[in-house]
């Protein structure tokens, strides 16, 4: 016996009812949460005349000195082109200055100026109060657990 599909017409072509929603899938709900957090975190950071992606650099090499471009550019998520365009804007902006590596002249390390860490201190203010607003929405165990299954899909 043959299973009958339920159909829908789209542009004159019969295609299999879909049976579930976007909105069920867990990439979904992934991408729709780093939406709507980053578009917050977005709008905190427009008042310090900064970008999220801005935020990523600066903590990264108040973590990591000395640090190049191609290391930098896995941390912070984006392609090197387009991380070397916001470098070069956050050098302009008297936030960060290139060096060369002591142990390698070909290679550039990032360091923070003076004024990149006071705006990265006054950025942290900003972050500590979106991640502290997570965990309280979902509890310290949760939120634990989130960040262990997180780990697991990088």
């Amino acid at each position: 016996m043959q299973r009958q599909l339920r159909t829908y017409r789209t542009l004159g072509r019969r295609m299999p009812k879909p049976q579930k929603t976007v909105d069920s899938y867990i990439s979904y709900a992934l991408a729709a949460a780093h939406r709507k957090l980053h578009t917050e975190l977005s709008q905190k950071l427009k008042a310090l005349n900064v970008q999220v992606e801005t935020w990523r650099v600066l903590q990264s090499l108040r973590a990591s000195e000395g640090i190049t471009m191609r290391e930098l550019a896995e941390v912070v998520l984006m392609n090197p082109p387009t991380l070397t365009k916001l470098v070069d804007r956050m050098v302009a902006d008297g936030l960060v200055q290139r060096q060369l590596s002591p142990e390698d002249q070909r290679r550039v390390q990032l360091a923070l100026t003076d004024l990149g860490i006071s705006v990265s201190d006054k950025i942290a203010l900003h972050v500590e109060e979106q991640n502290d607003r997570i965990i309280e929405a979902i509890g310290s165990e949760k939120a634990k657990l989130l960040r262990e299954a997180l780990d697991t899909l990088t």
